[in-house]
């Protein structure tokens, strides 16, 4: 629920937290790209589990572009070069920090360490670092070393109104004492309540804690470091705007409802990933030092949803419950729903929905009715609702080397290796019988197919018609173990005015599975381990930069690498069996980019343009097949994908005190074939091949055109900005299930019903005049206009003081898309034929920008 902003600055006057960057000297230009890597991170990472949660954390000292955009774009969830978050590397002291899984760098994983992620390297697709060969999306290192570590302490208080209201920070850092030890020491808490939360139903508590000691003994240095921030927050789920419109909220939010009066979330995410890095620096000599890490790490997230068994959906936003589900409200429409009747229902399904809050939200008194009557009139007393937890724990372990050689002072190289082993451990529980008495493990969707006594329908054989009681896991349950291998080397030079490198790598990795469950589907290949799946990786990248003086730099760069597919997509159906996908290939990645930057005492600009082509791209989904009333597991391989745009960034200093930034990208991130599919439907276990009309889909969930306007103005301690920004080309996620290839009718000649067709051949041999395939949805863009102001103050004997607002949307534009997802629903059957009146292609599920929003800040040192 949006709140006033003046709520906001009440709340302010009792908690905030600065952002602005401490100046060496007063009246020197201050920034928040200090603290913009995790500012945005806690306000924007949340939403919705079905809609990947990725976001883009870029920078570069001599590329005011990368170095903004991160952070200026983040309300909409920007993604640099629409790149997935796989293709961007994060290192911790030199050790590999992303998800073995999944590929991603989850940033929860240091949420609230603000004070200690300032330490942070970044390394663009091609600039050299002394960590890594960079990664197609760019590269960062956090130095969590206590020696590196600016001495002080630091109090920082925040309130706001985004996810969470109020924060508190507190941290220490001693510096390297006389005896060379070094001790830092923070903590930090954010907090909002149901009714505090930008969208009403959410909420927010996390604890986020950060210890370290280092020892320096004269070339030797030894750190240990640990840190961690368990959370526990009430998710926000994206519908559809003929809800948004009922409810005259933009950020409506279906995941809760009233329980006794008091508000429930149904989807409560739980997060915690303790963690522990050693590292040994040794300054061998003047010109050679090795670096040696060891990460471990047990990251415990799970989250909660609303199911049911044997009865209606309870979701408050569920298609059936809509106006429109009775009454045609589309072009063409549908004569035979338009009468007297359905008219009737649309108004009385509507004048319900808008009487009154409740209506709209989920009935927990009702399935608590529901579950306890039926377990009087039915012995078994089976719950008809419940909760269910997700839970995707992994358990990792790391290490990491790096030798740095300094030859002269223009040849440098660095050499290094890294490995690391993760258990990911995949299983499902029961959070809340919402009052039944009991449930049981056996597979519901396929009753009907099968008879109840039916071997198939028990989830695991090995304990069949278990009765499944609150705490225990049913369902699936597997692991998956990944282990990696990795050597690179970056050699860099400069010569004459030409500053070149060339790195490469070579590494391995190996996956499979281990199920803790002997499925009914699979009784033969699912209990126990699967095979191993083995991939040699690897690449190279050259870069080079060209001073053609008097601040005029052209840059070049070109490389080519083979990644492994991730373990998240190389599974056909991991709840269910061993089986890994078809075609299971490593992705061939070929990118190149040329650009200029000019550096004078009043401009900073540079123009870039890239170009990047991805061949043989696995991706995968599972979602709910409306159709088959089953659940789907839906593989797609053999995909080719291009990248390619123009990016611009400018920092213009009009006098000493006032500068104007300009910076935008204009891009396309699209599919270039049609998808090869795989996919089982859980009503009955079987594979299915199909093609999935994918050529021409574009990257979903971010803007693929930016631009930016600041007005900057520092002077005296005294920081300001004006920000005017403008989003455009933003599109949902697409749905495989409506672009199946086999599922759309074959017509004779060149158009049907005078449209013109696309013919396809399907797996099944036939040719499939496409004449109904839907364009993806694409999102509402606009303009948003922001504002900083702030001060720094200097007082006595080293402490100082910095008061930071910031202010977001002030013109409260609420139209912005910032992403969502079209519904795993067809309108169209095999014939081409209507199904039902409701229009899924019509009602995708959104997300929007929050309206008018701020943070004020305080940060005092002493």
């Amino acid at each position: 629920m949006q709140k006033k902003l003046k709520l906001v600055v009440m709340a302010c006057l009792v908690a905030s937290a600065a952002v602005a960057q401490t100046p060496e000297k007063q009246g020197q230009e201050t920034t928040v790209t200090d603290e913009s890597a995790f500012t945005f991170t806690e306000s924007q990472l949340s939403e919705d589990d079905n809609v990947a949660q990725e976001v883009a954390v870029v920078g570069s000292s001599t590329n005011v572009y990368a170095r903004e955009a991160g952070f200026r774009f983040s309300p909409v969830r920007f993604r640099y070069r629409a790149y997935g978050s796989k293709y961007s590397d994060v290192y911790i002291n030199g050790n590999p920090a992303n998800d073995a899984e999944r590929g991603e760098f989850r940033y929860s994983f240091v949420g609230g360490l603000n004070n200690y992620t300032r330490g942070v390297e970044n390394s663009l697709p091609y600039e050299d670092n002394h960590f890594s060969m960079s990664a197609m999306g760019g590269s960062n290192n956090y130095n969590f070393r206590p020696s590196a570590l600016s001495a002080g302490h630091r109090v920082t208080l925040t309130g706001a109104n985004r996810n969470y209201t109020l924060r508190g920070m507190y941290s220490y850092n001693s510096g390297v004492n006389q005896n060379g030890w070094a001790f830092s020491a923070g903590i930090t808490y954010r907090w909002a309540s149901p009714s505090t939360a930008y969208v009403e139903g959410t909420f927010y508590n996390s604890l986020s804690y950060f210890l370290g000691v280092e020892k320096v003994m004269g070339n030797h240095s030894l750190s240990l470091v640990t840190w961690g921030n368990p959370t526990e927050r009430g998710g926000q789920g994206a519908s559809t705007d003929e809800m948004y419109w009922i409810a005259n909220d933009r950020y409506y939010n279906p995941h809760w409802g009233y329980q006794n009066g008091k508000k429930r979330n149904s989807r409560i995410i739980k997060d915690f990933a303790p963690a522990a890095i050693m590292t040994w620096d040794w300054r061998i000599n003047q010109t050679t030092k090795l670096t040696t890490s060891v990460l471990g790490k047990y990251a415990m997230y799970s989250s909660s949803r609303l199911n049911y068994d044997n009865s209606d959906n309870p979701q408050p936003d569920y298609y059936k419950k809509m106006p429109s589900y009775f009454y045609d409200v589309w072009e063409p429409y549908d004569e035979e729903s338009r009468g007297a009747t359905n008219w009737e229902k649309w108004q009385s399904t509507y004048n319900y929905l808008k009487a009154a809050k409740a209506n709209r939200q989920i009935n927990w008194d009702q399935l608590y009715y529901v579950n306890k009557q039926n377990s009087r009139e039915d012995n078994t007393g089976a719950a008809m609702y419940y909760l269910q937890r997700y839970h995707d724990d992994q358990l990792s372990l790391s290490i990491a080397s790096t030798l740095n050689k300094t030859f002269t002072n223009k040849a440098t190289l660095n050499v290094g290796f890294n490995a690391s082993t993760n258990k990911g451990m995949h299983y499902q529980t029961m959070d809340d019988l919402l009052g039944a008495a009991r449930y049981y493990n056996v597979n519901s969707y396929l009753i009907g197919t099968y008879t109840p006594e039916a071997s198939e329908v028990q989830y695991d054989l090995n304990d069949p018609y278990r009765v499944v009681k609150e705490g225990d896991r049913f369902g699936y349950d597997y692991n998956i173990r990944v282990n990696k291998g990795n050597l690179w080397a970056t050699y860099a030079q400069d010569y004459a005015n030409l500053h070149y490198f060339f790195s490469a790598r070579l590494g391995g990795v190996t996956m499979r599975r281990d199920g803790k469950m002997r499925n009914g589907l699979a009784p033969e290949n699912s209990y126990g381990k699967s095979r191993t799946a083995k991939f040699v990786e690897g690449g190279f990248k050259f870069g080079t930069n060209l001073d053609l003086g008097y601040g005029n730099v052209i840059t070049f760069g070109i490389g080519y690498e083979q990644k492994a597919p991730n373990a998240r997509v190389a599974f056909l159906a991991p709840q269910v069996n061993n089986d890994f996908s078809d075609n299971l290939k490593l992705e061939r990645i070929f990118s190149v980019e040329a650009g200029y930057q000019l550096k004078t005492s009043w401009l900073q600009a540079n123009l870039s343009g890239y170009l990047t082509r991805l061949q043989d791209v696995t991706e995968y989904s599972m979602y709910y097949y409306d159709t088959s009333h089953s659940f789907s597991y839906v593989s797609l391989t053999g995909i080719n994908k291009v990248y390619y745009g123009l990016e611009l960034g400018m920092n213009f200093k009009v006098t000493n005190d006032f500068n104007i930034k300009a910076l935008g990208t204009v891009s396309d991130a699209k599919y270039l074939n049609n998808a090869k599919a795989t996919y089982m439907l859980s009503d009955d276990g079987k594979y299915r091949k199909d093609i999935v009309a994918t050529r021409g889909i574009r990257e979903g969930n971010t803007p693929l055109t930016a631009l930016s306007l600041d007005l900057n103005y520092h002077k005296k301690g005294w920081f300001a900005d004006l920000i005017g920004n403008y989003y455009d080309r933003i599109y949902l996620y697409y749905s495989p299930v409506t672009r199946y290839v086999n599922d759309f009718p074959t017509y004779a000649g060149g158009e049907y019903g005078g449209q013109s067709v696309t013919t396809i051949t399907g797996t099944d041999g036939k040719e499939h005049n496409i004449a109904t395939l839907p364009d993806q949805t694409m999102g509402h863009g606009g303009f948003m206009f922001d504002a900083v102001i702030g001060k720094f103050f200097y007082l006595s004997k080293g402490r100082s003081l910095t008061i930071h607002l910031m202010l977001n949307n002030i013109l409260n534009n609420r139209n912005i898309c910032i992403g969502g997802m079209e519904q795993n629903r067809r309108d169209i059957d095999e014939q081409g034929e209507a199904i039902r009146t409701y229009s899924f292609a019509n009602s995708p599920k959104r997300f929007y920008a929050n309206g008018i929003n701020g943070m004020l800040n305080i940060t005092y040192r002493f």
